[in-house]
This record gives structure tokens, sequence and C-alpha cells, in this order.
């Protein structure tokens, strides 16, 4: 998605499989992946979230990350970024239990989130090709469509 995108966004890959676990008893003395992590975060414009769907939530890693970010209570890296969610499964619904489930999360953490075009996609074997550009023409299509938007979306609440 990010090769479809429009020249006025710029993207950041942030790993989050090797953080920590969060517990609340560190905040004092945070881990320095955790304090890297939150920098990353509090530094973006706005956050674009692409995640599969694992038993028709979000897998725990991102879990943990949001809760990374999250804390200390009062201090969330998050609040009011704007925010997408894209979500995909081998399966039909495309992670659609994953999506609202994480959407839940982001009314908590104040993220105003795009709410159309709705991102639910069916990745299956041939959805890639070799360089790992989306494959089918209707379906790049599709995506270029949602990252229009989420610029669109951006703008409208920087201001």
């Amino acid at each position: 998605m990010a090769g479809l995108a429009p020249s006025t966004l710029k993207f950041e890959f942030v790993e989050i499989g090797e953080l920590p676990l969060y517990n609340q008893d560190l905040d004092g003395n945070p881990p320095a992946a955790w304090v890297s992590f939150r920098q990353k975060v509090k530094g973006a414009d706005a956050v674009l979230f692409v995640t599969p769907e694992y038993n028709r939530s979000v897998p725990g890693v991102l879990k943990n990350a949001i809760d990374i970010g999250a804390r200390p209570y009062g201090q969330s890296v998050w609040d009011k970024k704007p925010a997408a969610v894209v979500t995909a499964s081998p399966g039909a619904i495309g992670g659609f239990g994953a999506n609202h489930h994480l959407r839940q999360s982001l009314v908590c953490l104040n993220m105003p989130t795009m709410q159309q075009p709705e991102s639910y996609l069916t990745v299956g074997d041939s959805y890639f090709d070799a360089d790992g550009k989306i494959a089918d023409e209707r379906a790049r299509g599709y995506a270029k469509k949602i990252i229009d938007t989420f610029a669109a979306w951006i703008e409208t609440n920087l201001k």
C-alpha cells in the first residue's frame, strides 16, 4: 500500500515483534525498546494499522504494542492521531473481526479513525507478486482508494 500512496505520505514501518510484554510495574523504568517505540509513534502524524486476523481479533503482539503506547496513564502516544485500519485474512471475510476489535481500542485511545472505505482484504497465495506488490489489478485499485482516502483523512484531522 505504501507504494500506491500519494507523495504527500511518508511511511515509517515500526516493528513490534520484539517488544517486551507490557508490565505496568516497569513504567518508572521502561525497557529501551518501549522508549524507542513510543518515540517513533509520538513522532508520527498518523497511524495506518495493517494487521492479520487471529481468532477474530488482532494478534497479541499488536495489542501489546497498543498497550505500551497507551501507558503510563495520561501519556499516550496515540492521542488524537488520525488512524486507519486495514485487516487481512485468507478467509472470505478478510479480517472483519480483527478490524472491529481494533476499532474498539482506537476509540478508547482517542484516535479519529477513518470509517470508509472499510478495509477487509481476503489475501490468498496469489494476492502478491514476486516483488511483494499487489498482483490483482482490481485489488490494487481498491488499495489505492484506501490509501488516497487515508491521505485526505489525515489532512482533515490534522487541522
